[in-house]
């Protein structure tokens, strides 16, 4: 269970990151849309873990990959954006969100499911 704390400050380094990614994410990863889905902040608030959903991707991982390759320069200038509000800027840990295609998945089962044709029911009474 994230403290208060810890909620708030992953509220703040998650705006600051997406506005990060908005601005100059097209230099390391052109024509894609990086969004930051969660972020999770350990109890000592120095360690971040960044959820990431990528659009217009053939490949999540290599994108990971990339983002990973250049995380000493995202943790730079989320640094310069959250200097005043930190006392120290938390190191940033990237993973994929996949929430989005296990909600896929789970949608195509359901179809798959009601378009079965219906057992009737067999209790007796």
């Amino acid at each position: 269970m994230e403290s208060k704390r810890q909620q708030k400050f992953a509220g703040v380094i998650q705006q600051d990151l997406a506005e990060i990614f908005q601005r100059e994410g097209m230099s390391f990863l052109p024509n894609m849309l990086v969004t930051i889905t969660k972020v999770r902040m350990t109890p000592d608030l120095a360690i971040a873990r960044v959820f990431l959903s990528f659009f217009n991707s053939q490949d999540a991982a290599l994108a990971l990959s990339t983002i990973k390759a250049h995380s000493n320069e995202i943790r730079y200038k989320l640094g310069s954006r959250i200097r005043n509000q930190a006392r120290v800027v938390p190191s940033l840990e990237f993973f994929i969100d996949d929430t989005s295609e296990y909600v896929n998945r789970m949608d195509q089962i359901f179809d798959k499911i009601s378009k079965e044709p219906r057992q009737p029911d067999t209790e007796e009474e």
